[in-house]
């Protein structure tokens, strides 16, 4: 049902109203006949005159990919049309949800002019959506950053033109009344406005950005999930995701460099809640320029990001292997979504990071008493007398100083992060598996005992066969699991095979 006239003005004031305080305002400048001009930055700097040439129709990106630089040494006219797609869409496995976009992703199409271009910008609203939508870019100087120009009911298009006075890489969202909830339902991206010099030249750019979702149901929770004003407005996000959806940049998604090349990455954050402390794991940022700004700074671990803020970070690649990116308010990565790879593929530097060189037990004044079921067994297997109980008791030693952690001393695992051992529905369906797994990891999705899990266990090659079989026999029997024995044989051959690449999908 399209709304009527009188709501249209009502919204349109509403947003022009809520959306003042968003407006950029250029430092004041005073001129008179004795006082000189005072210098307002980077505003003053960014008109270089009338556009020159024939118009150039932008060329825009989904996430996570981002235009080619604008390789130009003049303003030019800069035409951009960007359509509004209200559209039901996973946000996690088995979930979906209905997302407003710019461009039909979340985030927003990636918009990339330079510095003094005149920008003609097209707004066009789906005559299939059911909601009116206006933009405002953070990288315009006016009213709203546009908003007010650019309030679009369904079926009908807006245009407005701007100067792109400041450089920088900023964050554009929806600005219509109720505006959090237009934002929470992914109305965000980014535009990069380049100096007239350029970027230094990179052997990759990507485009990240963070947003907060609230739905009815609980993380994970299937089926379709509506918006949940009261969560929205309590700030209790159901996930915190990069790119709009879980898992949106791992697996087959997953980012991709090889060893020494240079990363850029234009990391934006739409909110409309949160604010974001960007991390990559097992890296450090070169060069960071927050809030995509003009002055950087160098060798940052974390960086915070603002809700509607933005930051350009750069870093080369040393060593291969998964670098994770995370929001380090860390339950946010783990456990609502906030978590994406980037692969580097390449030869190893031994002397930039070795690997494991050690893993060795210490147990302090504890060795003895606790490794002596280990020892019995050992001796018991090589006199030819090693029985299924004396693996279980080495087993049991082995497991509390090796797997407990993670999967607890009961085998209940955590919930929503380490599956459960006990009585696993995983372990009764195939009981030589589990050597598979100890031997060669898992990653991936994956349903025990009713429960969905998405978590990485790492191989654990520091042990050997006899220690693989005993742990394994030790898990057979406890906790109302099948029984049986595995052999040192049987490890043997399960090293010589080939792993599985990921977790079956369901159990």
């Amino acid at each position: 049902m399209k709304p009527s006239r009188f709501s249209l003005v009502i919204a349109i004031c509403a947003a022009a109203l809520s959306l003042a305080s968003c407006t950029p305002h250029p430092a004041a400048t005073t001129a008179t006949s004795t006082t000189p001009s005072i210098e307002t930055g980077g505003s003053a700097k960014g008109d270089f005159g009338p556009p020159q040439g024939e118009p150039i129709h932008a060329l825009l990106t989904s996430p996570p990919n981002v235009p080619p630089p604008t390789h130009r040494n003049h303003p030019a006219k800069v035409i951009v049309e960007l359509e509004v797609i209200e559209k039901e869409m996973p946000i996690s496995e088995g979930v979906t949800y209905t997302f407003w976009t710019f461009g039909g992703t979340v985030p927003g199409s990636f918009i990339r002019v330079r510095q003094g271009d005149t920008v003609e910008f097209h707004l066009k609203n789906s005559p299939n959506n059911k909601m009116p939508h206006n933009i405002d870019l953070h990288g315009v100087t006016g009213p709203g950053g546009g908003a007010a120009s650019s309030f679009t009911a369904p079926g009908h298009e807006s245009q407005f033109t701007f100067k792109a006075l400041n450089q920088g890489l900023y964050v554009y969202h929806c600005a219509t009344a109720p505006v959090g909830m237009h934002i929470g339902n992914g109305m965000y991206g980014l535009i990069l406005i380049e100096s007239p010099e350029g970027l230094s030249a990179v052997d990759h750019e990507y485009y990240v950005m963070q947003g907060d979702f609230y739905t009815t149901g609980k993380y994970r929770e299937k089926g379709h999930q509506p918006f949940d004003m009261e969560k929205a407005i309590d700030e209790r996000p159901t996930y915190v995701l990069f790119n709009g959806r879980d898992g949106a940049l791992t697996g087959d998604q997953a980012l991709t460099a090889k060893t020494n090349e240079t990363v850029r990455m234009f990391v934006g954050n739409g909110g409309p809640n949160l604010i974001s402390s960007f991390h990559v794991i097992g890296e450090i940022f070169d060069r960071v320029q927050q809030e995509g700004g003009t002055h950087p700074q160098e060798n940052v671990q974390t960086t915070l990001i603002p809700a509607g803020g933005a930051v350009t970070v750069q870093f080369h690649t040393e060593v291969p292997g998964s670098y994770v990116l995370v929001d380090h308010s860390i339950f946010r990565a783990f456990n609502k979504g906030a978590l994406a790879i980037l692969k580097v593929d390449g030869p190893e530097d031994k002397s930039i990071y070795s690997g494991k060189e050690i893993d060795s037990a210490y147990l302090g004044d504890r060795a003895e008493p606790n490794l002596a079921a280990v020892t019995a067994a050992a001796n018991a297997h090589a006199a030819g007398t090693l029985t299924k109980e004396d693996q279980i008791k080495a087993g049991q030693q082995l497991f509390t100083g090796t797997c407990s952690v993670c999967h607890q001393t009961n085998g209940q695992g955590l919930s929503g992060v380490f599956p459960p051992l006990a009585k696993s529905d995983l372990i009764a369906a195939d009981p030589k598996r589990p050597v598979s797994i100890v031997l060669h990891g898992l990653s991936g999705k994956i349903k025990v005992n009713g429960a969905d899990y998405d978590s990485v266990m790492p191989p654990m090659n520091q042990l050997n066969d006899d220690e693989v079989a005993n742990i394994v026999t030790y898990v057979l029997n406890s906790w109302d699991n099948p029984g049986g024995r595995i052999s040192k044989e049987d490890v043997a051959k399960a090293r010589a095979a080939k792993p599985a690449a990921t977790a079956p999908a369901e159990h």
